[in-house]
């Protein structure tokens, strides 16, 4: 019979064959059948492949050669070889591409009130400024995701790159606000292939060490902040604002100069059928963890599931070759997928999860924004008009750099919360504080109260991102994780795109407290939205389609 190294199956030690027993003849005719079997199945599955236009890629090994060596996936693979230098390099190469997004993001809290002053221009538009670039996020978000799935995750990434700096460079060098509102909507299409490289990175860690490694990875978006802050805080005053447009495009630069050294995904090139060049990408990773790969074949995971099929002993010779899976989920269209994403099961998490990473992202991006309007050396006149002060637009650099700081604590929090209490308790405790901290800025207050307030939400709302982040994914089956991660990432951007309205321009028109209280009210859908999520991904195995989510909520982890 076929043998696979899988979980159940990793005892590869073999013993002297007894005497063959009475029923053995029987026994070899099961086999025989069983193999047959699979020549059926392999035939079925070129025919489909012809049918589809697809290459013979696919091709089942040979029963002896399993037999004989086993089988591996490439989940067992990355155990196999650990976690080393090769993944610390794919982490920070990944990581240098977040910090340059984030980056991109916080330097819209500087940029947008020095060329106010500079062009002299309205209040909508400068707040303009930040609308197109979340406009250009929300579609890169959905066209690098497509670009990257159809022709390889390293296609898609470098894309990206190549547009993000060219567009950042040319926005330093902008001659009007119209050229200026052009680069940065490019800027923000690029910037969307964001989660290109973490589902990257992603596919070279093993199962074992994703959940801890994903809040590391969170912590390079930190880590541009600051630096941008930091940036800012250095060149605005001496240099101006196109001075900082120009050096914040460095590190997407960075990202092209080490694109030679980046290897493509395994996981997408067995799902192409590029074994080949797969196994030798595997073998690198050994090399330079200094770890071996498992004795065996590597096998694709259509190839598994076709394995498991002929070899159970309760196939039959009138099963049918249809029954072989087809493995056709990625490539569901849009109606079909949304169509699964509204499906009776699904849509309840589909549409909370909506609400909760549009309430995330317009929090998130309104405190950033928030924290520079609230620190402006400028205030409104007693007849509700704002002064008109054209000094560096009166940025208290000091206060903007400590509230950034938050991020880094609220990173920390959500790691040690999420094992422990679980990802619903975490994000609704996390939002009530953040509640706590936002609603006293409402009425008057100090400099120094509202940096520690402002700190203090940042910390939040911090958390509640990177868990949110974290629980989407499981909340889905497989066979549509990536479309419904990336469409709540999409509503997320929208809910960034509204926020500058919020932030600046009721602020710019003096209406502070009514900017606050629609960001509590936000916050506040938000919580109710995590509080009615069906069940908590803690501890819980990942649903591999919709029809066993059925039973999620008595699926543990073992």
């Amino acid at each position: 019979m076929i043998r696979l190294r899988h979980s159940s199956f990793s005892d590869r030690t073999t013993s002297a064959a007894p005497p063959a027993p009475q029923g053995w003849e029987e026994t070899r005719a099961e086999e025989a059948k069983s193999q047959r079997r699979s020549a059926e199945l392999i035939r079925q599955e070129e025919v489909d492949k012809e049918e589809e236009g697809e290459t013979s890629a696919f091709l089942l090994p040979s029963a002896e050669m399993v037999d004989q060596h086993g089988g591996y996936n490439v989940d067992e693979a990355l155990l196999s070889v650990g976690f080393g230098k090769f993944q610390i390099f794919v982490c920070l190469y990944a990581g240098l591409g977040w910090i340059s997004e984030a980056m991109e993001v916080m330097i819209l809290s500087f940029i947008g009130p020095s060329v106010k002053s500079q062009w002299d221009l309205s209040a909508n538009q400068e707040t303009l400024l930040s609308v197109v670039v979340f406009s250009g996020m929300l579609l890169g978000a959905y066209m690098w995701g497509v670009i990257s799935d159809k022709l390889g995750r390293r296609n898609g990434f470098v894309v990206t790159a190549f547009v993000t700096s060219l567009a950042g460079l040319l926005s330093a060098f902008a001659w009007n606000y119209v050229v200026l509102l052009i680069a940065r909507c490019l800027v923000g299409v690029g910037l969307g292939g964001g989660p290109v490289l973490f589902a990257w990175f992603l596919e070279f860690v093993p199962a074992t060490n994703r959940g801890m490694w994903m809040i590391i990875f969170y912590s390079f978006w930190t880590v541009g902040t600051i630096f941008e802050v930091g940036l800012a805080w250095i060149i605005m005053p001496r240099l101006g604002w196109r001075w900082l447009v120009g050096l914040s495009a460095l590190p997407s630069f960075g990202l092209l100069v080490f694109y030679p050294l980046t290897p493509e995904s395994p996981r997408y090139l067995c799902l192409k059928g590029r074994k080949d060049d797969a196994l030798k990408i595997m073998e690198n990773i050994a090399k330079l963890n200094k770890k071996e790969l498992p004795p065996g074949v590597l096998l694709t995971d259509r190839e598994i599931e076709l394995q498991r099929q002929v070899s159970k002993p309760e196939a039959s010779a009138t099963d049918s070759p249809s029954s072989a899976p087809r493995w056709k989920d990625s490539d569901l269209g849009v109606i079909e997928t949304l169509r699964m994403l509204l499906s009776p099961r699904l849509i309840r998490s589909t549409i909370l999860l909506w609400f909760i990473f549009f309430g995330n992202a317009f929090s998130y991006y309104g405190l950033v924004l928030l924290t520079t309007e609230l620190n402006r050396k400028s205030h409104c006149n007693s007849n509700g008009t704002q002064s008109n002060d054209k000094s560096d637009a009166g940025v208290d650099y000091k206060n903007v750099f400590i509230t950034t700081l938050a991020e880094c604590p609220g990173l920390l929090i959500s790691a040690l919360l999420v094992d422990r209490i679980g990802r619903k308790i975490s994000m609704a405790a996390l939002f009530f504080i953040c509640i706590v901290f936002v609603l006293p800025l409402v009425v008057h207050r100090s400099p120094l109260v509202t940096t520690i307030l402002l700190f203090g939400a940042r910390i939040c709302i911090t958390g509640t991102f990177s868990v949110a982040s974290l629980m989407a994914p499981e909340l889905y089956p497989t066979s549509v994780r990536s479309t419904g991660y990336g469409i709540a990432n999409c509503v997320g951007r929208i809910g960034g795109m509204v926020c500058p309205f919020a932030a600046v321009k009721l602020m710019e028109s003096c209406h502070q407290r009514e900017a606050l209280l629609l960001f509590v009210g936000v916050i506040v859908v938000g919580l109710f939205s995590v509080l009615l999520i069906p069940y908590d991904t803690k501890g819980r195995e990942l649903t591999e389609s919709i029809s066993s989510t059925k039973h999620d909520k008595h699926r543990q982890a073992v």
